[in-house]
């Protein structure tokens, strides 16, 4: 293991379920970002993404990640929806497989093709199933998902197993950036159950119930973005830190 991973897993056994804050580059740029960053590590969270299934622009992501990592001592990993999101500067990457995709470029191609400058910037890669739950937002969209509904909890659970049996130690069960719907705690107790790994959940997570709920199903950090990007309250922030904090499972 390495510097940021060795992080996450000391800090999820000391704290209990961590946040994360998503920042996507092509909504909040430069100083906002940097700004966005320093109130949500003062709120509690744990680590900054910074990407999206549409940033596109590899100059102002890089801008704004170099931004983000003068204003905050925790980590800064990249969430690349494509091989545009792989910029130098970050302290690692979730080097992500969209295993539910129907399209081989995001499975496979898309990390062939950024590989060489994984390599090339440094950047600490992080194996990362990304598996995509329900449907209508943007990266179902980009991404040409083969849809795992939100009450089949069992599909995704093989995902995730086929994730583990090919050496990946981490999984995201993804709603997507503004989902209308979360990922229900029944899956994520469903996956855990059995995925031996880190395990992120994201989307559509509004509210310290729902956020505490998945943390007691299972969930090793919990991802906001669309949350602070629209206006909301860095309260809201603090409040889903103190609900999901020591929270094991």
């Amino acid at each position: 293991m390495q510097k940021t991973e060795d992080y996450l897993h000391a800090t999820r056994k000391k704290k209990g379920t961590l946040l994360f804050v998503l920042i996507d580059s092509e909504n909040s740029a430069g100083h906002l970002a940097s700004t966005l960053a320093m109130e949500a590590e003062k709120n509690g969270a744990s680590a900054v993404l910074v990407g999206g299934s549409s940033a596109t622009d590899q100059l102002t992501m890089t801008e704004t990640v170099a931004s983000i990592k003068k204003a905050v001592k925790i980590p800064v990993i990249l969430f690349p929806g494509n091989v545009t999101g792989v910029v130098p500067g970050a302290d690692a990457i979730l080097f992500s497989s969209l295993l539910n995709s129907d399209n081989p470029y995001f499975i496979s191609q898309a990390q062939a093709l950024g590989a060489p400058s994984v390599l090339k910037f440094g950047l600490e890669a992080l194996p990362t199933a990304y598996i995509i739950i329900g449907e209508g937002t943007t990266v179902w969209h980009v991404g040409s998902v083969r849809t795992i509904p939100f009450d089949k909890p069992s599909l995704a659970v093989m995902y995730a197993l086929s994730a583990q049996f090919m050496g990946m130690r981490f999984v995201y069960l993804e709603a997507g950036s503004g989902a209308k719907s979360n990922v229900k705690p029944e899956m994520v107790a469903a996956v855990r159950k059995l995925f031996k790994g880190f395990l992120i959940v994201g989307g559509g997570i509004r509210s310290p119930e729902t956020a505490e709920e998945i943390a007691k199903a299972g969930a090793d950090a919990i991802v906001i973005g669309t949350l602070i990007e629209k206006g909301g309250s860095f309260k809201t922030i603090s409040d889903i830190v103190k609900a999901i904090q020591f929270v094991r499972k």
